[in-house]
């Protein structure tokens, strides 16, 4: 089956699939969040997958092939959403793909524990395509919970096939990918329930009706695009004229008549927002309609057990206690486990540094060469990559075992009050939390929050909460400084103060939103919807795979382009002389005033300017700077670093700036690089480094200023 799209924006939507249709079926896969709607992807496809971006937006697609009886699939995993009125960008792009894509069959998955609610997007998708097949997923744990559902009348009701699986077992998908089969090639007849809307949106749409069917030449349905003219849902009107050349904000005849419609409906009392409330509701009704008899409860009291966890988890008292305590653990976990495979992984590296060393003697390579490729760009690499990397693979795996048991958005209940009374985005807590592996992974999260206002703050604030690049200067810092005991004890006291320097961040997350959005960011916060999942047994392999792959190796990719080229430069400065002096040294004599006013000094500061690329290099520039070694160097424990710093300066105040002005200075390059793809604007990329950086000056100045006056060295 071809396209049959005829504006430019076929181009854009074909580069989604890159794929020959007449030698494949395209399925798109639809679903609300958390109803393992990935599970069934990774189920179907496996290995056989990559990802891409929608046209135009900061949403990424998934998009895999598989076999079924001899015949090849596409399938399109579409952005989890509860709607397909867009309210945000990974809405708006899932309605496009259904509207534009012209997918050979549609697969809405939902989740067997609550498919009631679940109907409302099969309801939405049936409105805009008849190809639809239901799959109800997580039978395993309706089973557990003693639901039962009756899948052919679901079937009879809705008028397209409805197939039950386990998609973590494989069970059902066989049989689903055969009705996938016969929906796609048409042989099964679907004839999908319409929905009817109260009488006078009815009346209203059929006076548009007549005016559209020109237009759209039976392309997309006239009475769901009637609805959405009457809902005054431009997004969907531009995409109407990106996809199908179709310009119906230009066709007076069609304004006119949408104007009379309107009219009709506020004479019966209906204004622009009643008018969705209105839609909305009818579709939840139809649901339940839909519903009644096909699901029973053999165990009423099925959700108790998630009902009395969440009792303690979410409640004012014991709420935040538990995730500090959660986050505390994961760090402390953390910055156990990350010692010995990065001690072994540094070995390793900087053993191939002193083999390639050994070959460019053997070539008789130039000594800058050696310095500048070994020296400055491996040896930058082999630093970032053996301290970025075992924390991450630790850190991300244990993140996503919470993401994946459904705490996390238990978080964000907690945190919702304090976002709201900052007018933030209650779910900039989850995303603020994606920030504590990465910064970067961070701020793509970010997508998440449907309103631009709020996701821009919550973009701009995420560098305030301290990445895994950062840990390792403030564990150090603090190990040396202000946790003096021994054994697991430092290792303790170490989690402790390391908790207190990220509710500081957080604190000053709350500040600061609070901040934007009573000036250059001005309004008021949304209100959202917060689905809190069921409790589930984790699936160790997925959480594995996910980490890794969609997590710590993107994270990595873009930390390592970013820092080879800062090797260069950083061996560079470290080697040019100038007098008796390196660029390096002149630099930082030139901020050392600035540098003394903040706490600091000038190789202090000029090592968290060099380590812009990665965070993870602050402290080995620092002891390259005062050593004058040249490249990137390291000590063999914390007893020689803490002699090295003392004997330069160093004290307990200069130690607290550091630790301050790490928490709060600008995002790393990595971290900038994704902020200007998220916000395609230099403005607003230039904003989230500066925002920090002043605040970050500001504190440390007048910490360091205020423990001067009061005689405190």
């Amino acid at each position: 089956m071809g396209l049959t799209l005829q504006s430019a924006g076929i181009n854009a939507m074909e580069n989604i699939l890159r794929i020959n249709r007449e030698d494949v079926t395209v399925i798109a896969l639809a679903g609300n969040p958390n109803v393992g709607k990935s599970t069934v992807f990774n189920s179907l496809t496996g290995l056989k997958q990559h990802t891409g971006n929608w046209p135009g937006k900061t949403v990424s697609n998934a998009q895999g092939r598989y076999k079924h009886k001899g015949k090849e699939y596409v399938l399109i995993d579409l952005p989890g959403t509860y709607s397909l009125m867009a309210n945000s960008a990974e809405e708006e792009a899932a309605r496009d793909f259904l509207c534009f894509g012209n997918p050979d069959a549609v697969v809405v998955v939902t989740d067997a524990t609550c498919i009631e609610r679940n109907l409302n997007l099969v309801l939405q998708t049936m409105e805009i395509t008849d190809r639809v097949v239901v799959c109800v997923n997580l039978l395993d744990e309706a089973e557990r919970k003693k639901i039962h559902i009756d899948f052919k009348a679901l079937s009879v009701r809705l008028g397209v096939p409805v197939v039950g699986t386990s998609a973590r077992s494989g069970k059902g998908l066989s049989e689903l990918m055969d009705a996938v089969d016969a929906v796609s090639l048409a042989r099964i007849r679907t004839n999908p329930v319409k929905l009817t809307y109260d009488e006078p949106i009815e009346k209203a749409a059929a006076l548009l009706e007549p005016v559209l069917e020109p237009l759209l030449e039976g392309k997309i349905s006239a009475h769901w695009t009637a609805l959405k003219l009457l809902d005054a849902d431009t997004s969907m009107l531009k995409s109407l004229e990106v996809y199908l050349g179709i310009d119906i904000l230009s066709n007076a005849t069609a304004l006119e008549t949408a104007a009379r419609a309107r009219t009709v409906l506020l004479n019966e009392g209906i204004d622009a927002d009643a008018l969705r409330d209105r839609i909305v509701s009818r579709i939840v009704r139809h649901a339940e309609e839909i519903c009644a008899n096909a699901v029973r409860f053999g165990n009423l009291n099925y959700k108790d057990f998630d009902r009395r966890i969440d009792k303690v988890i979410t409640s004012k008292v014991f709420g935040l206690p538990i995730m500090l305590l959660m986050l505390g653990v994961i760090f402390w976990i953390t910055l156990i486990g990350a010692n010995y495979p990065s001690s072994l992984l540094s070995d390793g590296l900087f053993w191939l540094q002193d083999r390639l060393t050994d070959l460019f003697i053997f070539v008789g390579a130039p000594s800058w060469l050696h310095g500048v490729i070994v020296l400055g760009m491996y040896r930058t690499l082999a630093w970032v990559v053996a301290v970025m990397l075992p924390p991450m693979a630790i850190f991300f795996p244990l993140f996503t075992l919470l993401e994946d048991l459904g705490y996390l958005p238990r978080v964000a209940f907690n945190l919702d009050k304090y976002f709201k009374r900052a007018c933030a985005c209650g779910k900039q807590a989850l995303t603020m939390c994606m920030g504590f592996g990465c910064n970067a992974a961070g701020v793509a999260g970010c997508r998440i929050i449907e309103s631009p206002r709020e996701r821009l703050i919550a973009t701009i604030t995420n560098s305030f909460v301290p990445c895994n690049g950062r840990f390792p200067t403030l564990i150090a810092v603090i190990s040396m400084f202000f946790a003096t005991a021994t054994g697991i004890f430092q290792s303790l006291i170490s989690a402790f103060v390391l908790v207190g320097v990220i509710l500081l961040g957080i604190l000053m997350t709350l500040i600061v939103s609070k901040l934007l959005s009573k000036t250059v960011l001005k309004g008021i916060p949304s209100s959202f919807a917060l689905e809190l999942p069921p409790y589930r047994k984790p699936k160790i392999g997925r959480i594995i795979v996910r980490s890794i792959l969609d997590r710590t190796l993107f994270v990595l990719g873009r930390a390592v382009s970013v820092a080879a080229p800062a090797g260069v430069v950083i061996w560079c400065l470290a080697n040019i002389t100038v007098g008796d002096m390196s660029l390096l040294a002149h630099a930082a004599m030139f901020l050392d005033p600035f540098a003394k006013v903040i706490g600091l000094d000038g190789f202090i500061l000029m090592a968290f300017i060099l380590g812009f690329p990665a965070n993870e290099i602050v402290v080995p520039i620092i002891i390259m700077s005062y050593m004058a070694t040249g490249s990137i160097a390291e000590l063999n424990s914390l007893e020689q670093l803490h002699m090295l710093l003392v004997s330069h300066g160093w004290t307990w105040l200069t130690a607290l700036c550091m630790m301050l002005f790490s928490l709060m200075h600008w995002p790393c390059g990595t971290t900038c690089w994704t902020i200007k793809k998220e916000t395609q604007s230099w403005k607003w990329t230039a904003v989230s480094f500066l925002v920090p950086t002043v605040c970050g000056i500001a504190v440390c100045s007048a910490v360091s200023n205020a423990a001067q006056l009061l005689g405190f060295k």
